[in-house]
């Protein structure tokens, strides 16, 4: 049976990160989308736009693209979108699949769950650049794509563009927490991903938020999109089947 996934990246990415994935998943015989959100686009003005902007632009996609029983599958900061996506076009979803994503309850904000560390790195970087952030190279090469050598992470960086911060400390508008939704919901946890320490992880802080949801797990770190879409390819399936 043919399935529709539309792939939410992260922050810092845009659609076409995900493309080698998305075409895996398109050879085990589904249909696959990879918009790029609002707020990484070219010439998109990083220091206005907020979380509801993203979101927007993805009800927009799914709406210009006719889309229904959606897998919509969220990626670190893609998480939030997919989350408030729900309050604006639930109607589109048949599942929801988070990758080493964040889930937030109502008002919180993805600020809220990463480690006073980050917020201050983000602070600083923001102040210093209208409003976007970027991360760091070593940081990027140690924590987030710590499954890659030194080439295939520097030409990974190359391919990241800034962020807009203000979609990291805008609250999150829910009715009901996603524990309450009354859609499938699953969580694929990359293993070697420590671009959240071990000490605040990912699964089960982040997953268990969800209620009711599938557990896959797989290697890789936080960006095995480029280490090994082949693998996190037949993860996301696995957690979008029904």
């Amino acid at each position: 049976m043919s399935d529709t996934y539309v792939l939410v990246h992260g922050a810092w990415h845009t659609g076409a990160e995900l493309e080698p994935a998305a075409e895996h998943i398109r050879k085990l015989g589904h249909t696959v989308h990879c918009p790029t959100l609002t707020g990484n686009r070219p010439g998109d003005d990083r220091s206005r736009i907020g979380l509801m902007d993203a979101a927007r632009s993805l009800e927009a996609f799914l709406k210009d693209k006719s889309l229904t029983g959606v897998r919509l599958v969220g990626h670190s900061y893609g998480g939030m979108v997919i989350s408030q996506l729900m309050d604006l076009a639930p109607e589109r979803v048949t599942r929801l699949v988070y990758v080493n994503a964040f889930v937030p309850n109502p008002g919180e904000s993805l600020n809220d769950m990463v480690p006073p560390l980050y917020v201050g790195m983000f602070d600083q970087i923001a102040a210093a650049s209208n409003g976007a952030v970027v991360l760091p190279f070593p940081i990027w090469r140690e924590a987030f794509i710590n499954d890659a050598d030194l080439a295939l992470a520097t030409s990974a960086y190359e391919k990241l563009n800034p962020h807009p911060y203000k979609t990291f400390t805008d609250k999150v508008v829910l009715k009901e927490p996603l524990a309450a939704l009354q859609v499938g919901k699953s969580y694929v946890n990359c293993r070697l991903d420590i671009a959240l320490p071990h000490s605040l992880p990912w699964h089960p802080r982040l997953s268990e938020k969800l209620g009711l949801y599938r557990l896959i797990e797989c290697e890789g770190s936080h960006e095995v999109w480029f280490t090994d879409p082949a693998t996190i390819a037949r993860a996301i399936v696995a957690a979008g089947r029904d």
